[in-house]
């Protein structure tokens, strides 16, 4: 049985979200650890290692996510995060004390640290969604959105506060302190309930009145919790949809769009700033790249300005709008140095760190929070679990390959051609939202869902 002690709504909404500073963390930290590492273990003409390193973790989410949503409709929301930050410390002291040279073992660790980044991308948001009143559902993607970002920045700070120590150590504190906030994560979701909408599905239904009574308005819960019988029994009598039937069958217009939006979202190229910012300005200016940490922390400052940002225009703007914006940007951010290079050769090598930033800014708002704003809108009740965690994998596929490539990808060609791939990217992606991609904003799931049946039939 639950407590019957009330548990704050506040307490409930921080710590169900704190997920997503730790997967921010997880995420950033090896931005700063990086050039340190390649430094110890002579890593510098080893671009596939270093890819390897760093998207360890992005190929580990890919599984996580969907292994952590099957669970959790098994075992419960909160359980499975629990046992994400226990992932968590156990994969961030590990690393820390990888044996020297000790790539493969590396490689080995971070991915399975990537189970549980992978976990809380999934779960944070399926959990939030599931406390939170239906008048705040629509803000909980950029809240999330601001929560990874915050965690980023504050595994940035950490990063340069640590650059000083000799490199054999810097890499390996920065990776264990993400340790700290996963055992944070841990004492604080300890404490929170099982979510009301998993409780109805195991028939705790008085266990899910009193979790509604915490977070609720007393004349709002029997109508909810009814609301929510109802709901579960709907979906009881669903039936499983094969990946083949979601892009063939009536719902093939919604599942394509959604799908696509969360595939381009990371092969634009954004995780390669995140990443490898200081490698980046390294090999703009000949600049050791431990001394470039100042820049992830400008970059992460942007992302959560940029978050806080949609927060207020979120619901002002229409989807496709900012979307398109974003993407021209982004686009013309990434092809505008090499024109520029091309006209003016010795144009100053910062140009490019630059038109990043400008990047990074539009991207703040519009692609990085808009694409998870519109997975949770746009997929039926039908195929909505299936087709999130197709999603979401390719999302992370996205991730994993950036990641993967892009020091390959610099090692063999000039570094503004590369982001010029990337701008080309982008383009088509606007294209995509264009042509493929219906508009949600103000819009019930059931008429998005009732348009998308239409299209897909005609």
């Amino acid at each position: 049985m639950q407590k019957e002690k009330k548990i704050s709504s506040k307490f409930i909404y921080f710590f169900g979200s704190f997920g997503g500073i730790l997967f921010g963390y997880d995420i950033g930290v090896m931005t700063g650890a990086l050039p340190f590492l390649q430094k110890d273990w002579a890593l510098q003409n080893s671009a596939g290692t270093v890819g390897w390193i760093t998207s360890g973790v992005m190929f580990g989410a890919i599984f996580g996510g969907a292994l952590a949503g099957k669970l959790s409709d098994k075992l419960g929301r909160r359980k499975m995060i629990l046992m994400s930050a226990v992932v968590f410390v156990i994969g961030s002291l590990l690393a820390s004390f990888s044996p020297n040279n000790g790539q493969m073992y590396l490689i080995i660790v971070r991915i399975f640290l990537g189970l549980a980044v992978g976990a809380s991308s999934a779960l944070v948001p399926a959990y939030m969604s599931e406390m939170s009143p239906a008048r705040l559902r629509g803000r909980l993607s950029g809240i999330n959105q601001t929560m990874i970002v915050s965690g980023m920045l504050l595994s940035y700070i950490m990063d340069f506060l640590l650059k000083d120590l000799p490199e054999a150590w810097a890499w390996r504190v920065m990776l264990g302190l993400a340790a700290v906030p996963a055992v944070v994560l841990y004492m604080g979701v300890s404490r929170l309930p099982e979510s009301p909408r998993f409780l109805v599905k195991i028939n705790k239904v008085d266990e899910a009145r009193q979790v509604l009574t915490w977070i609720r308005p007393e004349n709002e819960v029997e109508q909810e919790l009814a609301d929510i019988q109802t709901t579960a029994g709907e979906e009881s009598h669903i039936e499983k949809t094969s990946m083949v039937q979601l892009f063939t069958g009536k719902y093939r217009y919604l599942v394509m769009a959604g799908v696509g939006v969360a595939a381009f979202q990371q092969f634009q190229g954004a995780n390669a700033i995140f990443y490898y910012i200081p490698l980046i300005v390294e090999k703009a200016t000949g600049n050791a790249a431990s001394s470039a940490l100042m820049w992830p922390i400008i970059q992460g400052i942007i992302l959560v300005l940029g978050s806080l940002l949609f927060l207020v225009i979120a619901d002002k703007f229409k989807r496709r709008t900012l979307l398109i914006l974003g993407g021209l940007v982004m686009g013309l951010s990434f092809i505008l140095p090499t024109i520029i290079n091309m006209v003016v050769p010795n144009t100053s090598p910062m140009m490019i760190v630059v038109f990043l930033c400008i990047y990074v800014a539009f991207y703040s708002f519009t692609w990085a929070p808009l694409t998870w704003v519109l997975v949770g809108e746009l997929f039926p009740l039908a195929v909505r679990g299936s087709a999130s965690g197709i999603a979401s994998s390719a999302n992370w596929i996205g991730s994993f390959l950036v990641g993967l490539l892009f020091p390959i990808m610099t090692a063999s060609m000039p570094q503004d051609a590369v982001f010029a791939i990337f701008g080309v990217i982008c383009l088509l992606g606007v294209l995509f939202i264009r042509f493929f991609v219906p508009e949600t904003r103000g819009r019930s799931l059931e008429e998005i869902e009732e348009e998308g049946t239409k299209k897909t039939s005609n």
